[in-house]
């Protein structure tokens, strides 16, 4: 996608000199489309991404799940929840290597299996809780 182009979706103002969109920042080959799961960080987010490997021994494959440290322009600003391009740049720190080009929508992908497994919880507690007053009684 074009500067021109990108810079048009993003109409904030960004004084960010390591923004690939209103700044300097050149980047490189590694494309990547991963969810945000924590922005704390000041102009910096943790995304993470499923991708699927092959095992030779018992000729199967399975995911593995890839988290990495990306910079986040403030014209940008992407939050936890969100689906976001990243692209890989000149290191910015000892380990942010990447840097959120755009922001594609939700990525509920990664938050509902969390929700999954805290409802699998809550099911077991309340099972075990029913049997205890069964044999109570």
């Amino acid at each position: 996608m074009a500067k021109k182009q990108m810079s048009e979706k993003t109409s904030k103002n960004c004084n960010d000199e390591n923004c690939p969109i209103h700044g300097n920042l050149k980047t490189r080959k590694k494309i990547f489309v991963g969810t945000v799961i924590n922005d704390k960080m000041q102009k910096s987010a943790t995304i993470v991404f499923e991708r699927i490997t092959k095992n030779k021994k018992y000729e199967r494959y399975g995911k593995k799940r890839t988290k990495i440290k990306v910079h986040n322009p403030p014209c940008i600003n992407a939050k936890v929840g969100e689906l976001v391009k990243t692209i890989e740049c000149r290191p910015l720190s000892k380990t942010i290597n990447f840097v959120i080009v755009e922001k594609l929508g939700k990525g509920e992908r990664f938050h509902k299996r969390d929700e999954d497994l805290v409802e699998k919880k809550e099911k077991t507690v309340t099972k075990s809780e029913k049997k205890v007053e069964e044999s109570k009684e």
